[in-house]
């Protein structure tokens, strides 16, 4: 899970020279950071013998915090109060998420575990339609959920669903509120502090959960890797992207997303999904195609 901003309108873009990531097509640079963020959390899943899923969302949120600390450098001065109280709900959120999803992930797979957790984004996506067409797109969500949970949570934990759809919810809440920090604070200076309002507040259950086991040269060496796939690489590849794509485009590119969770989790973690599970996730990411070509704004997540 990662940051999304909204896209920039093209006339406000000052003119830059050409980098790296300037050769590579948009919709290439939105499939390399799915994969950053599903891979990253495949290996944040390994850490959990170690770290437990607090201390690993604990990792994972310091590292981040120190990359756009250090990236975007916000300044506390002359902001005004609501901007800050912005910042702060918008950390609550971060931690919330986060440390539901993780919990999720240490429970059943990441592949289920990321379409539970889509029902946020298409909710969102779909609030305040009139369009019967998107009562098609609730219905094939619902259908995949079925699939995955069963009819219930037959064969999967049932703590696990609950966690990952309360991600979902949190995920929604996100969304919703990141249009406003995008308005109120300039390139990613808000998320920088959200993330360490976050940080703060995900310190005393990942101290309680993993204690000294945290300054550990393995947790370390792997919360930083973490940290980076999830939040830095991604963050960086979707800034460039959102540059040049449409909205729309974008949501319906991130839609691939549980599919891309379910490679990670097959890959890193040796999760083998069977055919229902593979048809709900198919059916999740279907409805959240279909809900994204409405013209929405993009499902944002971290």
């Amino acid at each position: 899970m990662r940051a999304r901003i909204a896209a920039v309108p093209a006339g406000e873009e000052p003119t830059r020279p050409r980098g790296l990531l300037d050769r590579v097509p948009s919709g290439g640079l939105v499939v390399c950071s799915i994969a950053s963020v599903q891979f990253g959390s495949a290996l944040a899943a390994t850490l959990f013998d170690l770290t437990g899923p607090a201390g690993t969302v604990l990792l994972r949120l310091v590292f981040g915090s120190v990359v756009l600390m250090a990236v975007w450098r916000p300044r506390l001065a002359g902001r005004h109060s609501r901007q800050l109280a912005l910042a702060a709900v918008f950390g609550v959120v971060l931690a919330a998420m986060n440390l539901s999803f993780y919990e999720a992930l240490d429970r059943i797979p990441l592949g289920i575990a990321v379409a539970l957790e889509f029902v946020g984004p298409l909710t969102v996506a779909l609030l305040g339609s009139r369009r019967r067409l998107d009562l098609v797109w609730v219905l094939l969500a619902a259908a995949g959920i079925a699939l995955l949970t069963r009819g219930g949570t037959n064969g999967l934990d049932a703590l696990g669903v609950g966690f990952a759809l309360l991600a979902g919810v949190f995920w929604g809440i996100y969304i919703l509120l990141n249009a406003r920090l995008g308005r109120s604070f300039e390139g990613g200076t808000g998320l920088a502090l959200a993330m360490c309002v976050g940080t703060l507040l995900v310190v005393p259950f990942g101290v309680a959960e993993a204690g000294s086991d945290l300054l550990s040269g393995e947790a370390l060496l792997l919360g930083a890797a973490v940290g980076v796939l999830s939040s830095a690489i991604p963050y960086s590849l979707e800034v460039e992207a959102l540059r040049r794509i449409a909205p729309a485009v974008f949501g319906v590119l991130m839609s691939i997303e549980p599919a891309m969770a379910a490679l990670a989790g097959y890959l890193v973690l040796g999760q083998h999904l069977g055919g229902r599970a593979l048809a709900g996730i198919a059916l999740v990411i279907i409805a959240s195609v279909g809900a994204a070509r409405r013209g929405g704004e993009p499902a944002v997540a971290l």
